[in-house]
């Protein structure tokens, strides 16, 4: 395994530092227009990616683009741990996740089977029954008060979503008051651009179940990158807590890597890393997929609804690439879920 993990991690890593003019980013626009469109779009993407790292950081602009002494050193070291598969907060895969998904996508699996699967993991349970309750996912005003409940309330594709987020909810819990903002505001524009993912996916007839936790992935490797860079800074005595403009730059050239990394520690399903290498390099001409639109469109929402600089209505429809009957039942989707969830405290 080591040398399968290995190899893959090489094969989907981003150039390194002195390659940084080439490397992918969040959001990258394929060539489906002229290149005077693509040159546009990629300007739009580009100035929705800057604003989702200000709300993430919280920090402004300038922040962002200050050099502080001694950053080069440690996004070296952070390149080197990727690259050799030593990433000490990579998270692990929950035991239990094999056995559900492959009893979630069995067609004959029943009510029964996936509620026996949840209780034999006394941590997945709680996890599950706390999300199920929280107001992005609780269908009504009534508390779910058993994983069977919640299986017959949300049905299985619900159910589906459900595990995604407890699953990584505790890996995304903040640890201190120091990433507490931070961890919040990751594990809210992960979930928006998870749900927008499921029901763009759902327009193009694919898998939804499977959009949702890939559209998860990205918020879980930030996370995972931001704890690494903190650790490296302790290692050297660089202080505690990463700065914004370092941790920007970390995220913008390893984001995909570390999801790829996700994909392959946790095992999942080969169409999973198909869909990130598709958003991370997409091919010329290529349509645009659930997970590229999901991200776009749960970025620009996110932000809208916190009040943050975003993007325009003809910018947004510039590069979705959903016709505007597609795109109204999503946001309004999206948007009653960002509402619901405003509510939560432990998710403000």
């Amino acid at each position: 395994m080591p040398g399968f993990f290995s190899w893959i991690s090489g094969l989907f890593a981003t150039p390194p530092p002195a390659a940084a003019a080439t490397e992918t980013r969040l959001f990258n626009p394929a060539q489906s227009h002229s290149p005077e469109q693509h040159t546009s779009d990629a300007v739009v993407v580009k100035q929705l990616e800057d604003h989702l790292f200000c709300w993430l950081l919280d920090a402004s602009p300038a922040m962002l683009r200050s050099e502080p002494a001694g950053a080069e050193q440690i996004l070296t070291e952070l390149e080197r741990r990727l690259r050799t598969s030593e990433m000490e907060e990579l998270p692990r895969r929950p035991g239990s996740l094999p056995m559900l998904m492959r009893a979630l996508s069995n067609e004959t699996t029943d009510r029964k089977q996936i509620t026996d699967i949840i209780l034999s993991d006394p941590s997945l349970t709680d996890q599950l029954l706390q999300v199920a309750n929280s107001p992005y996912f609780r269908p009504g005003d009534n508390t779910i008060e058993s994983v069977d409940q919640a299986v017959f309330v949300l049905g299985l594709d619900g159910i589906r979503n459900v595990i995604s987020a407890a699953v990584m909810r505790p890996m995304m819990a903040a640890r201190n008051s120091r990433e507490a903002l931070f961890a919040q505001r990751a594990w809210r524009w992960g979930l928006t651009c998870a749900r927008s993912a499921e029901l763009i996916a759902r327009i193009h007839r694919d898998d939804t179940s499977a959009h949702f936790m890939v559209g998860l992935l990205p918020a879980l490797a930030y996370i995972t990158i931001r704890r690494e860079l903190g650790r490296i800074y302790r290692a050297q005595s660089a202080g505690s807590e990463p700065e914004p403009a370092v941790l920007r730059t970390a995220l913008i050239r390893h984001q995909w890597t570390a999801c790829q990394l996700l994909a392959n520690v946790w095992n999942l399903p080969p169409k999973y890393h198909a869909w990130l290498l598709s958003a991370e390099r997409p091919a010329p001409r290529q349509a645009h997929s659930a997970l590229t639109d999901g991200l776009l469109l749960g970025t620009r929402e996110v932000l809208r609804h916190a009040r943050q600089r975003n993007l325009p209505e003809d910018k947004l429809a510039q590069i979705v690439h959903l016709t505007p009957e597609q795109v109204t039942p999503v946001r309004k989707a999206v948007l009653r879920m960002l509402q619901e969830g405003k509510s939560s405290k432990a998710d403000a």
